[in-house]
């Protein structure tokens, strides 16, 4: 697109104002490079990107290229969490989509490399990207390393979270609780554990957009600014030869997504972000095709909060390609669990990639023949709760919480069931129903680490379930059963429940079902009227016009 701003006399002006920049004659002849960098003093994964985006444009230089470094906004969710901070998350996806877009065609670039790290800024960057559709690549700030306590106790923000709750039950004193918090994240970078945004950037491997070696190269370490520099040559390598994002993300690439999240037990926000970004490629995704790929596919890591392993320990292990190459030699069908011919970044085919990958910790990153379990980390469930789906992390529950039966617990909001949980008003046995907290009826679907991690805090997490359609944390642990559709704002049975109820989950079999009759529910739902939302600004559009969470809770297209 660069010859629209820099070619023929026409457009003398334009290159006037490029020479206000110092830009030459000469680099307005090369491919022009949009870096787009999420850089900000208030995120502990961006602080540093200003240095990656220093090594982009390193490498776009060596390669022939002209970069250009321009802004994008980021939400740091951890901050966030708790207030009404969390509304804005999800609903920033959109707005960085938005930005992405609107500089890349105003600017009329020819690629673009990406500079994201955390949660909703990468798929909002790839759904930007995808609207554009120019050669682009994506390269992270990188993971966080694990802390470490004064007792040799492996940390994360995890452990922060639970600690408030361990302190409220008794379990801690405020001293040990200030030694967690001073020594949990002692690096700059993306949470340690497999939360929302090391899984999305380790799922950028297997889509193909990023470089081998993007979700696990520690921040800190001077081998992502290689990285980075290669990302920058490589950039300029696909203008030449005009291999567009929507060429590599395709249908085979958002399955191998889908196997690699299973195998690495990700979050379940990246289900809510994959769909988006299938939604922005014109390529079908639903549920049900996220239930499919689960049913036969193992997983193959446990990293936190599902137990003490680290992106750093992954990374050590052999990282996505090794885990990938391993995905490679199971079947299903007669079908390799993984579509090895799709195109990345490369220019060449996935299993170019990881060929000669190797597993160097086989507890980290278990055989095919060994998995942890014999299904995917992320469960789907169905019932008259969830008539259109909801999604459990099940790598990160305990045995004796894949089935579960107990009486609801009823809040209209986050706030009001943590505080019922901190005040121990929350029994053994007992199924805490948080709705009101959807898309919509948040607005913006928050995540809720807080009362999840009171819950563990407390060890409730073994006896306590926790159903909502609103959102979880990657670093939620328990039976956590999010993204609960139609959500109560739009009428969704869950809006229905009553305290007392009983609710049954049967994860291993894919259930979520409310124990009251049709009859009683349609009785109900006469009476049933939305909630009251005193909106303004973004939120207010933004829940207007976000769909369902079973369709990525993307803004809808058609009005």
């Amino acid at each position: 697109m660069g010859k629209n701003i820099s070619k023929g006399f026409e457009k003398a002006p334009q290159r006037s104002l490029f020479k206000a920049l110092g830009i030459t004659d000469s680099e307005l002849d090369k491919p022009l490079i949009a870096i787009v960098c999420a850089q900000s003093d208030i995120v502990p994964g961006h602080t540093q990107l200003n240095t990656i985006a220093e090594a982009v444009k390193a490498g776009v230089y060596a390669a022939g290229g002209t970069p250009f470094v321009v802004p994008c906004i980021g939400v740091c969710d951890g901050i966030a969490m708790g207030h009404i901070g969390m509304k804005y998350s999800l609903p920033s996806r959109e707005l960085i989509a938005d930005s992405v877009e609107t500089m890349a065609f105003a600017h009329a670039f020819d690629g673009m490399v990406l500079i994201p790290n955390c949660d909703k800024i990468v798929p909002g960057m790839i759904m930007g990207a995808a609207r554009v559709n120019i050669p682009t690549i994506l390269i992270s700030g990188g993971a966080m390393l694990p802390g470490c306590s004064s007792k040799g106790q492996k940390l994360s923000l995890t452990s922060v979270f639970e600690g408030v709750g361990a302190l409220k039950a008794g379990k801690m004193t405020l001293d040990e609780l200030a030694d967690i918090e001073n020594n949990a994240c002692p690096s700059c970078g993306s949470c340690a554990g497999m939360f929302t945004a090391n899984s999305m950037n380790c799922v950028t491997e297997a889509l193909g957009i990023a470089l081998p070696g993007n979700g696990t190269i520690p921040a800190v370490y001077s081998e992502r600014l290689r990285l980075a520099k290669l990302t920058g040559e490589q950039i300029v390598k696909l203008v030449e030869e005009n291999l567009t994002i929507r060429r590599i993300i395709t249908k085979d690439a958002i399955h191998n997504a889908l196997t690699l999240d299973m195998a690495l037990g990700c979050s379940t926000n990246t289900v809510l972000h994959l769909a988006a970004i299938a939604s922005e490629c014109d390529i079908d995704f639903d549920l049900d095709i996220v239930d499919k790929i689960s049913s036969f596919m193992p997983n193959l890591c446990r990293l936190m909060p599902a137990s003490n392993t680290s992106i750093e320990d992954l990374y050590h292990a052999g990282g996505i390609m090794a885990v990938l190459k391993e995905l490679s030699k199971g079947q299903s069908k007669g079908e390799s669990l993984i579509k090895g011919k799709a195109i990345t970044v490369t220019n060449q085919e996935l299993e170019k990639s990881y060929q000669n990958a190797v597993i160097r910790n086989t507890e980290v990153i278990r055989s095919i023949d060994n998995p942890y379990s014999a299904t995917g980390g992320i469960a789907v469930l169905k019932g008259n709760i969830a008539e259109e789906g909801a999604v459990v992390k099940k790598s990160a529950v305990a045995p004796e919480m894949m089935t579960h039966s107990g009486k609801a617990r009823v809040f209209e909001s986050e706030e009001a069931a943590s505080e019922a949980i901190l005040n121990g008003l929350i029994n053994k046995g007992d199924v805490v129903v948080i709705r009101y907290e959807g898309p919509k009826g948040g607005p913006g679907m928050r995540e809720m680490l807080s009362p999840t991690a009171s819950l563990a805090g407390m060890g409730l997490d073994k006896d306590v379930a926790l159903i909502t359609d609103g959102r979880f944390s990657g670093a939620t642990r328990g039976a956590a059963i999010g993204h609960v559709c139609p959500e109560a704002m739009v009428g969704g049975k869950i809006a229905l429940i009553q305290e007392g109820d009983i609710i049954n989950i049967d994860i291993e079999n894919g259930k979520l079902e409310l124990k009251v009759s049709a009859e009683e529910l349609n009785e109900r739902a006469k009476k049933w009227r939305p909630k009251t939302l005193e909106l303004s600004g973004y939120l207010q559009r933004y829940s207007e016009l976000v769909t369902s969470a079973a369709k990525g809770a993307v803004f809808k297209k058609k009005f």
